[in-house]
């Protein structure tokens, strides 16, 4: 498989940086982005998909920069898998879906991807409207199987859907042969799914590492308020540190004007560096 990777990429718009010196390699066993809305998580992975060109390192699709590579190809090979509300309101399901299989040689059919996904084949006759949210975000990962991609990029593929509807999407997912990059808010999603995780605040990853780890010992502040907003059956509710504005310091580290444990070494741009 060929690999997916950024090298120290900074994002922006016009000249204004929004995502600051990311590396990323997309590798088997999946991997999550996580962070806040906001954070730079999607802005990354339009990146990923060359629908936004770096304004300093690059994004590497095997051994070349991701603005030489055959893009027809690439599309082909990377699939993003958005929410539900991407699919068109006047086209039937079995158009939505036909258009992938048009540009694949794959032979399936649009039965055979509805059935796939876990959806009766009939559906493929209606319109977004009739279906139900976990139907039509079943929809969306079915029209990106229809050109058998090695990778998917999916952007909150759960976070509109109530909780059996999620763990019913989150079965699919994981049972699927692709690699998978899993931008999410919710670190209990990347549990299922990921084998490593990126934190992401204000642009910057300030936390990496296999996922199991990031749950249970998360190192970063910022790590462990996001683990511990995550409701546990009979838990405690998470307790509010009083700095809850949503401010980003300009040095250091960007979460210390929002964090409880925050020293004056913090107000120092730290960089990642392995932990015990």
């Amino acid at each position: 498989m060929t690999s997916l990777r950024a090298e120290r990429v900074t994002l922006g718009y016009g000249k204004t940086a929004v995502v600051h010196d990311v590396s990323m390699d997309i590798a088997d066993g999946g991997v999550g982005l996580i962070g806040e809305s906001g954070s730079g998580k999607t802005t990354l992975a339009r990146a990923f998909l060359g629908l936004l060109r770096p304004l300093a390192g690059s994004i590497r699709y095997g051994e070349q920069d991701l603005r030489a590579v055959d893009l027809r190809a690439f599309r082909r090979d990377v699939q993003p898998v958005f929410q539900a509300e991407s699919l068109d309101p006047r086209m039937r399901i079995s158009a939505s879906i036909g258009e992938g299989i048009a540009l694949s040689s794959t032979g399936k059919t649009v039965a055979e991807l509805l059935t796939q996904v876990g959806l009766d084949p009939a559906l493929g006759d209606r319109r977004p409207h009739q279906l139900s949210g976990g139907q039509r975000q079943r929809v969306v990962i079915a029209r990106a199987l229809a050109v058998d991609p090695s990778l998917l990029i999916l952007d909150e593929p759960t976070s509109a859907l109530d909780v059996t509807v999620q763990a019913r999407i989150l079965d699919l997912l994981a049972g699927l042969d692709t690699r998978r990059l899993l931008i999410t808010h919710n670190l209990a999603v990347v549990g299922r799914l990921c084998r490593t995780s990126h934190v992401m605040f204000a642009g910057r990853i300030v936390e990496e590492g296999p996922t199991e780890r990031l749950l249970d010992e998360p190192a970063h502040p910022y790590t462990k308020a996001l683990r511990d907003a995550v409701p546990r059956l009979g838990g405690e509710p998470p307790v509010s540190t009083g700095k809850t504005e949503a401010r980003v310091a300009p040095s250091g580290c960007p979460f210390r004007l929002r964090c409880p444990l925050a020293v004056q070494e913090c107000a120092e741009r730290p960089e990642l560096r392995e932990v015990d």
